[in-house]
């Protein structure tokens, strides 16, 4: 197969020789490396050869050829943001589409038009390419394996190729994309080539409020995987009405050869409460394991049990060891219409979170996640929903740790095609209830559930944001449901469809509703209880209105709270030749058209993590619903 640059131009090619979405656990040869680090692990961050193109056609087209002359080619770091490297144009925007009022162009398939817009994106002024070249060479424990390329994030679409073959290609920035690179791999000087386009029809179900950037900007790895691998552990602990017992059902996919597996349990302090051993490939499913005395995870006690198995071949070598932390936890939407955690109401102290660092913009560190978690604990903030896409891996773990409950969201975001200087328009709305667009979003659905349904913390899936509603995010909440009985589901833009209501969301969600309108709704026989997905927006001097919500929390059992929007600025810094310092910019001082300006400081936060003044606020109010 070749690759195909009209891909761009397709809502219905997202993913070609893209390897399926798995749980997030990692894997080790023995239980020794747990401390030194995965000897099937190695990581491709660093310096990378590279070249910018302002469009398609500028394009070094046959740069992907082993034999290719790269002398030309610049030096660029990864993970980074091409932009933050000095290319291309930084531009902050909320709502509108970044080409609106310079080209015209509307989604695919939709305005009653049933067809393709060639040359969309692939013969466009506006999309920007980065071409990307690295050489590596395989470690011995490489060497004779199956051998996965993984990017945790890339935006906006990328293709991939090694040693002049094509491998792939990938949309959706957010989460991982993993491409089987053994059939052309090298013991040495492999070259590997990935070339990345600023935009694609995902462009259209991105359009988060946030700065747009392109560029591999989270983690690359290859992994290395051993003659049997656990590719896929899907963990389910389900306490029993007493919330003193449960019980727990552990599957595994297993690739390669049949292997024993050998499961341990051990609990917080390391004693061991259940082992059982398994024989098999494919899907392997362990035997019900059943636990007479629970340590329940909540916010106040994130109790985590360890379990581990190792994968053992038939002469009993062992190949790998798998180690997992996860939790017991109940909820539950009961017919009183509240949601309860462990049997107690759920009140969310929440806050949105946008990745984000004042250097490097959402190339964020482990540094950075943990201060998060830290500033969130100090103010008794106990909830953070992923706006608007998933985080990078390791913070669901941190999460876990915490005990900071998690309002998962997949990376859907359509603002500009229904909302239009204020006015709501839904005429081409995506995805809507287009069939050409509904394969994508349920693909978003799948990544998201699959990468992270094993944390406890999460308790809600969140179907995106503020992309209207229609037949194709039922769509979406269907496939939560199929899969998943131990979360809820959470979207705020059924509220401008209602005949959709019975399908889409488990709760009642707005945005910025006012406390007597909120009072209205739960005094008129609501059918679903009320969450502010976004209910006070921090920029300026504001949030003082917080107490005239705090007060529905005692008033009103079916009030449960909600995020405020948001965690922290989205600023960057910039030298300042005249004062000769680091200043913060905010939207509109890159000289970018159009942008929405200080729009993006809205955060309790300023963009080099100092708290405002308003975070005492916090503290205080939603210290009185701990």
């Amino acid at each position: 197969m070749q690759a195909n640059l009209q891909w761009l131009d397709d809502p219905e090619v997202f993913r070609v020789n893209q390897l399926p979405a798995h749980s997030d656990h990692h894997y080790y040869h023995d239980t020794a490396e747990f401390k030194t680090g995965s000897r099937f692990i190695k990581s491709l961050n660093g310096a990378w050869r590279f070249n910018f193109a302002k469009t398609p056609a500028e394009r070094p087209v046959d740069f992907y050829q082993p034999d290719f002359d790269a002398t030309d080619f610049d030096t660029i770091q990864v993970p980074g943001h091409i932009e933050l490297a000095g290319y291309g144009q930084i531009q902050y925007i909320n709502t509108l589409y970044p080409w609106e009022g310079k080209i015209y162009r509307r989604p695919p398939y939709t305005l009653n038009q049933d067809q393709l817009t060639p040359g969309l994106f692939s013969d466009a002024a506006d999309n920007t390419v980065g071409s990307y070249l690295k050489t590596f060479d395989l470690d011995d424990a490489f060497k004779g394996q199956r051998i996965i390329i993984q990017f945790q994030g890339v935006e906006e679409a990328l293709y991939v190729w090694l040693n002049g073959h094509f491998i792939g290609y990938a949309e959706d920035s957010f989460t991982p994309s993993e491409f089987d690179l053994t059939p052309y791999i090298q013991d040495q000087g492999n070259v590997l080539a990935v070339r990345v386009y600023k935009r694609s029809t995902a462009a259209f179900i991105e359009d988060q409020d946030m700065f747009r950037f392109s560029g591999i900007f989270r983690d690359v790895n290859i992994l290395a995987e051993p003659a049997s691998h656990i590719t896929d552990l899907d963990i389910r602990p389900v306490p029993n009405a007493n919330l003193k017992s449960g019980e727990l059902n552990i599957t595994t996919k297993v690739t390669g050869e049949p292997a024993t597996l050998a499961l341990t349990v051990k609990d917080h302090d390391g004693r061991v409460l259940t082992s059982q051993t398994q024989t098999g490939s494919g899907s392997v499913t362990f035997d019900t394991m059943l636990f007479d005395q629970l340590h329940l995870w909540s916010p106040q006690t994130p109790y985590l049990y360890q379990l581990t198995i190792e994968v053992y071949d038939a002469d009993h070598q062992l190949l790998e060891v798998v180690p997992y932390q996860f939790g017991f936890r109940t909820v539950e939407l009961r017919d009183d219409k509240v949601i309860y955690v462990n049997n107690k109401r759920l009140v969310i102290n929440g806050v949105n979170r946008h990745e984000w660092n004042a250097h490097t913009g959402r190339v964020i560190s482990m540094a950075d996640m943990r201060a998060d978690i830290q500033t969130m604990l100090a103010n008794n903030i106990n909830a953070d929903r992923t706006c608007h896409y998933p985080d990078q891996l390791p913070w669901y773990q941190l999460c876990d740790e915490a005990g900071i409950y998690l309002m998962a969201e997949n990376n859907l975001e359509s603002h500009g095609s229904w909302q239009k200087i204020g006015a709501i328009e839904p005429s081409y709305n995506v995805p809507g209830d287009n069939p050409h667009w509904l394969a994508a979003v349920i693909d978003r659905a799948r990544s998201n559930y699959e990468w992270f349904k094993n944390h406890p913390s999460i308790i809600f899936w969140s179907l995106g944001n503020e992309s209207y509603a229609g037949e194709d995010i039922a769509a979406m909440q269907a496939f939560y449901k199929e899969h998943d009985d131990s979360r809820l589901v959470h979207y705020e833009g059924v509220v401008h469809t209602p005949e959709l209501k019975d399908r889409i969301s488990d709760v009642e969600s707005r945005m910025y509703e006012k406390p007597q309108n909120i009072v209205a709704y739960l005094e008129d026989n609501p059918t679903k209880p009320f969450l502010g997905c976004e209910y006070m927006h921090d920029m300026g001097n504001s949030l003082g209105g917080m107490q005239s919500y705090n007060d529905l929390i005692d008033k009103y059992p079916m009030y449960q709270g909600g995020f405020i929007w948001d965690f922290i600025d989205q600023a960057l810094f910039v030298h300042d030749p005249i004062t000769d310092q680091d200043v913060l910019r905010y939207g509109g001082d890159f000289d970018e058209r159009h942008s929405d300006y200080e729009f993006s400081g809205d955060g309790l936060m300023f963009a080099d993590r100092t708290p405002k003044p308003a975070m005492q606020e916090v503290k205080y109010y939603y210290g009185l619903h701990k």
